[in-house]
């Protein structure tokens, strides 16, 4: 076993274990510790603790010092300084005639490096901004290229239901997000209905996919052949969450259906797929929406 700390630099952003050595650190406490691009401050989100040696990557960076009130004073002069420099840093991409867009900024505690974050359609000859941004800010400039999921990550937003876009409030991580589990979970395959505010499928369509995929063991598809307690039919629709079945019997008409509980019903045939439905969609266009 090993003692660690468990620090955010970010809000909903990765945890990273550090070596807090003799000192005793409690819970949301700012420390400054040494990071692989330089000085950092972060907030403790996993205060001292032992987990194992497989949870973690070696040799571990120490922390230096809980964060004194010059240290936060600090802090706040670096979150002040990010701002003129986004500002600076937009006037120079304009001045430069560049396409890319500017979404953050951020210096080092120890201000030996300022990153720039930026998205673009595609690579971008930057070295003459570099130079220019270097000039200005006499100190290490870098210029890094991420993509639009990162970009709703750091600007934030507000989701189709109303709530704050999960990546900014609380996803540490990005877990990919297919097709397959909007289609499973009976979802409109609209790309406008399914993908979130970075304009890729929406991260929620992860959540549920596991209790959806065990449900589907259970609950006969749409168009399978069944057997019921009142004989043989085609089902003609299913309800995922309630567990249920609407079947069409041989000898019914068409308008008396019935609906059964899938524990109730016995698969003769699975559905086969509506080949004819699928060609309606737009398959090239919802596989953009995948990572």
């Amino acid at each position: 076993m090993v003692k660690v700390v468990g620090v955010r630099f970010k809000k909903a952003g990765k945890i990273y274990y550090f070596d807090p050595g003799d000192l005793e650190i409690g819970l949301n406490e700012n420390v400054i510790v040494e990071t692989a691009r330089g000085v950092e401050f972060g907030y403790v989100v996993v205060p001292n603790t032992e987990i194992s040696e497989e949870e973690i990557v070696t040799p571990l960076k120490s922390v230096i010092r809980v964060a004194t009130e010059e240290d936060k004073k600090h802090h706040e002069e670096n979150t002040r300084k990010e701002k003129e420099a986004f500002h600076i840093c937009l006037e120079k991409i304009k001045n430069h005639n560049l396409e890319m867009k500017l979404i953050d900024v951020e210096y080092t505690f120890d201000n030996n490096k300022i990153l720039f974050y930026f998205t673009a359609d595609g690579r971008v000859d930057f070295r003459e901004l570099v130079k220019d941004l270097a000039s200005v800010f006499r100190t290490r400039i870098e210029l890094r290229q991420i993509g639009v999921r990162d970009e709703a990550k750091m600007m934030g937003g507000l989701g189709v239901c109303g709530r704050v876009i999960c990546c900014y409030s609380f996803l540490t991580d990005f877990q990919p997000v297919s097709i397959r589990m909007a289609k499973e979970q009976g979802l409109s395959l609209n790309p406008s209905k399914i993908s979130g505010a970075c304009g890729r499928l929406m991260c929620c369509l992860k959540y549920e996919h596991e209790a959806y995929e065990e449900m589907l063991t259970r609950v006969p598809k749409e168009g399978a052949i069944v057997e019921t307690p009142d004989g043989q039919g085609v089902v003609i629709s299913s309800s995922l969450l309630k567990e249920l079945v609407k079947v069409k019997l041989d000898d019914e008409n068409e308008t008396d259906l019935k609906i059964y509980n899938a524990n109730d019903v016995k698969v003769i045939k699975d559905a086969r797929r509506d080949e004819a439905e699928e060609a309606e969609i737009d398959m090239e266009e919802l596989k953009e929406l995948e990572d």
